[in-house]
């Protein structure tokens, strides 16, 4: 353990996380779909723990991901400082995402905030690989979420990326295609109605996997809730 005030060494970090390890928790994780080959099963909310110890820190998230683990990972993505992120950066950690849940954290906890984030949008959005195509959708969902001030406009340059990649058949990306633009419509009431009436056109276009994407967001978006909500 470091000694009061002192800053956490990615080694006594590391130590910790092993400390913490669960077969148990893994075998869960297996469960839903998150890869478990440098997972040590730690819950989030540990981790989450953990971060508010070690503290904000660019060079130590940076050796935390350098450390392969599954949780580390997460973990820098907490810890690292969203300004002192570069492009460079984005890309490598982006072409390292082997699982869902580590794509989601990152975009969640750091990548949204960064002064990259809109255009990594438009260009991982047209990747191939599962989770880099994936980011893209959630920093979308995720910039929807938390950014209160960016405008209309902004929001509706999404869209056309929505429709071009809602065919696509695979889980983790349709999932996240659905997500951003459940998360686009639920903004105000103008979006809501741009939402609603791609997602009807998505409906319309006779292939299955967008009519999944479109189907399960039409409930949402149409929903007593949200329009309620809306005003």
């Amino acid at each position: 353990m470091p000694k009061p005030g002192a800053k956490m060494t990615v080694d006594e970090i590391v130590a910790e996380l092993r400390g913490m390890e669960s077969e148990h928790n893994r075998e869960g994780m297996a469960r839903f779909g998150i890869a478990t080959e440098h997972t040590l099963g730690i819950s989030v909310a540990d981790l989450r723990k953990l971060a508010r110890r070690a503290g904000k820190d660019h060079a130590l998230a940076r050796q935390l991901w350098d450390t392969g683990l599954h949780e580390a990972r997460i973990l820098a993505s907490i810890v690292d400082v969203p300004a002192e992120v570069t492009e460079e950066q984005m890309e490598r950690w982006v072409r390292d995402f082997d699982s869902w849940d580590l794509c989601d954290q990152c975009c969640g906890n750091l990548f949204w905030q960064t002064e990259h984030a809109a255009r990594k949008v438009f260009e991982w959005s047209e990747r191939e690989p599962e989770f880099e195509k994936r980011a893209g959708f959630a920093l979308m969902a995720y910039i929807a979420w938390h950014d209160k001030k960016a405008p209309d406009d902004f929001f509706l340059s999404f869209l056309p990326v929505i429709r071009r990649e809602a065919s696509d058949r695979r889980n983790f990306v349709r999932k996240a295609v659905n997500w951003a633009l459940r998360h686009i419509g639920k903004r105000n009431t103008a979006l809501n109605a741009e939402a609603v009436a791609l997602a009807q056109s998505i409906l319309d276009s006779g292939d299955r996997a967008s009519r999944w994407v479109a189907s399960d967001a039409l409930r949402e978006l149409t929903s007593e809730t949200v329009r309620g909500r809306l005003g």
